[in-house]
């Protein structure tokens, strides 16, 4: 039977980490926690759940993060789960009989179904997706400061059931994830040659909205679906505006 770690990336977590520990285990006794500097009690908490918990200061690098945590165990799997998702009891299962295969040279994908603001979400921007969960441990690098997206090679399984994943209880919450992952994507867009214009800005975010409401059909989602679509608009504006603010900054300098 091949051996599992899961991996939580952790900062101020503390109304999470006991529940997701304790969700962890129903798939494996190995969990790590990186926490990227937490103030309040999420390390505290981590450790009285008996969680291996390891430092990395936060460099605005999520790719870095998860990469860290690599050299860190010796099981054959990884898989990654963040500190506001849940493994479903079906999922947990069909992992365990996967584990059991002495399967390799497999990437599994996962099912992931949000919860927001007190609603479960079909559609637009929180459309159930998949991601891409659990690796070989020596198979896998991540690349990609934020919306971070893994390297692997391996065929890719589907596992049974899904995760529920409980963002944005509010929408300070949101407004809290727009200021940091717009920011970001803006600074590492720039430093990898990505250019834009007034014109663009304004296409890119009309073309996010037609998308979400229109094409992903947030509209199916209600007064909800109309309300994530609208904040998508103004998040990918955002991060455009970022990027033409640092183009105009560095021509002033060069100036």
């Amino acid at each position: 039977m091949k051996s599992l770690a899961i991996v939580i990336l952790t900062g101020n977590e503390e109304s999470n980490i006991v529940d997701v520990i304790k969700n962890a285990r129903q798939c494996t006794g190995e969990i790590l926690i990186i926490d990227s500097g937490s103030t309040d009690n999420t390390v505290r908490l981590a450790k009285e759940n008996d969680a291996k918990v390891f430092q990395r200061a936060w460099d605005g690098d999520f790719a870095a993060q998860r990469n860290f945590a690599l050299d860190k165990t010796a099981a054959d799997f990884v898989l990654y789960l963040d500190a506001d998702e849940r493994i479903m009891p079906e999922t947990a299962e069909d992992i365990k009989k996967f584990l059991a295969q002495d399967k390799v040279d497999v990437q599994c994908q996962i099912q992931r179904k949000a919860i927001a603001f007190g609603e479960t979400f079909n559609h637009g921007v929180l459309y159930p997706d998949y991601v891409l969960r659990m690796f070989p441990r020596d198979k896998v690098r991540w690349v990609g400061k934020v919306h971070e997206r893994p390297e692997c090679s391996c065929k890719i399984e589907n596992l049974k059931g899904y995760l529920e994943h409980h963002t944005y209880k509010n929408w300070a919450a949101w407004e809290r994830k727009f200021q940091l992952y717009t920011t970001i994507w803006a600074e590492a867009a720039y430093q990898s040659g990505k250019r834009t214009s007034r014109f663009a800005v304004l296409l890119h975010a009309s073309a996010g909205f037609f998308k979400m409401f229109v094409l992903k059909a947030g509209f199916l989602d209600g007064w909800l679906g109309l309300y994530t679509c609208v904040n998508h608009f103004f998040y990918t504006l955002m991060k455009y505006l970022k990027l033409l603010e640092l183009q105009e900054s560095h021509k002033k300098n060069e100036r």
